[in-house]
């Protein structure tokens, strides 16, 4: 389970990824460093940016594979789905 505080910061990240917002969202997650999730949200706001270079380092932070084919919405949705079963 992660903690509330992180998680709810993180869903406004992910809603705000989710609305196309990526430099919001950026705010939020460059905060959180240490938690593998907001790596990973980290990693799908330099994808939606365009720089994939900067988006495979953070979904190596992630300890996860970067995506054979990186479409940031499949990411937005694979990233929800997992925040909902932390928080469960």
């Amino acid at each position: 389970m992660i903690k509330r505080r992180n998680a709810s910061e993180l869903e406004r990240a992910v809603a705000l990824l989710e609305s196309g917002d990526w430099r919001a969202a950026h705010e939020i997650v460059q905060r959180d460093e240490d938690s593998r999730l907001s790596c990973w949200a980290h990693g799908i706001v330099h994808l939606m940016e365009g720089d994939t270079s900067n988006a495979r380092y953070w979904y190596r932070q992630a300890k996860r594979p970067f995506p054979g084919e990186p479409l940031a919405a499949k990411e937005i949705d694979a990233l929800k789905e997992e925040l909902a079963r932390r928080s469960a």
